[in-house]
């Protein structure tokens, strides 16, 4: 597979009705209701390229969360964007969208002979399946890097981090051993698909660093797939996260050196440092 290049990502301009968008594109925002959420990537998936969103708010009563995964239906030919991406995108066929809950979102292969859906074969949630001790590569970016299938992946920005405040800290080692629910504030998740045989591929959701498994297989990528991010019920608002693939920029850079090197995220404010770096070094 090609290496993937650092392109900016954005969301398409066509969405639901009730989601507004920021004026960089990456922040979208249900006004209104609990449904029309649904968004799109502006731009198809590259294989093995990740759809990065962060929880940024939630609203209190409402049941149900945050919705993903992939089509290959171009949002601009759509007539009007469906009300749910589950059912109504999904019932129009070449779509996969994986419901996240506060648990359980790991899949297992339940029924290796079960039917297709849409050209995909969509896996039931169970228990975590069993990984062998020598699946993965054994090395330095064993730490630093995720490894879906054949796809290497930075860790760096997979993993949800807390506002800055007294328990920051804390907070952060929940996140980063996924102890809090996937579908709290700050959580990230992802979408992906990686090649697996001719013209098709396996969809993979990625919940703070952690693949889930293979929530959909056998997909078509014949047709160019766009990521879908359903705002839906609790789920309020939700950001774009840039990953990069390739080496790391002098910011990101800087950025490493600096957390390293402190004991909190608040003791960057004691820095003699420019206010716009301080503040990436806190919430990136």
């Amino acid at each position: 597979m090609e290496p993937l290049s650092d392109k900016f990502l954005e969301f398409h301009p066509i969405h639901g009705t009730n989601v507004r968008l920021d004026y960089s594109g990456t922040q979208a925002t249900r006004v209104e209701s609990f449904a029309n959420g649904v968004c799109f990537s502006k731009h198809p998936l590259n294989p093995g390229e990740i759809f990065l969103i962060e929880i940024e708010d939630k609203e209190l009563g409402w049941c149900g969360h945050l919705r993903i995964g992939l089509t290959s239906q171009n949002p601009k030919d759509l007539e009007v964007v469906p009300e749910y991406s589950i059912p109504n995108l999904t019932d129009q066929g070449d779509s996969w969208v994986f419901a996240i809950t506060r648990n359980h979102n790991k899949v297992t292969e339940t029924d290796p002979e079960g039917a297709a859906q849409d050209g995909g074969q969509r896996l039931g949630r169970e228990e975590p399946e069993e990984v062998q001790e020598n699946s993965k590569p054994k090395s330095f970016f064993t730490d630093t890097h995720l490894f879906v299938e054949n796809v290497c992946i930075p860790k760096d920005k997979l993993v949800g981090r807390s506002r800055p405040g007294r328990f920051s800290h804390i907070l952060d080692d929940l996140y980063k051993s996924n102890a809090l629910p996937p579908t709290a504030r700050r959580s990230r998740i992802g979408v992906m698909y990686v090649p697996k045989g001719k013209d098709l591929g396996n969809m993979h959701i990625i919940i703070n660093g952690e693949d889930m498994g293979a929530s959909a297989k056998g997909i078509p990528t014949i047709q160019p797939l766009y990521a879908v991010v359903d705002v839906f019920a609790a789920t309020k608002c939700v950001r774009i996260v840039q990953v990069e693939y390739g080496f790391s920029s002098l910011q990101t850079l800087c950025r490493k050196a600096i957390q390293k090197n402190i004991v909190h995220r608040m003791a960057i404010d004691w820095l003699q440092l420019p206010d716009a770096l301080k503040h990436y070094c806190k919430y990136e």
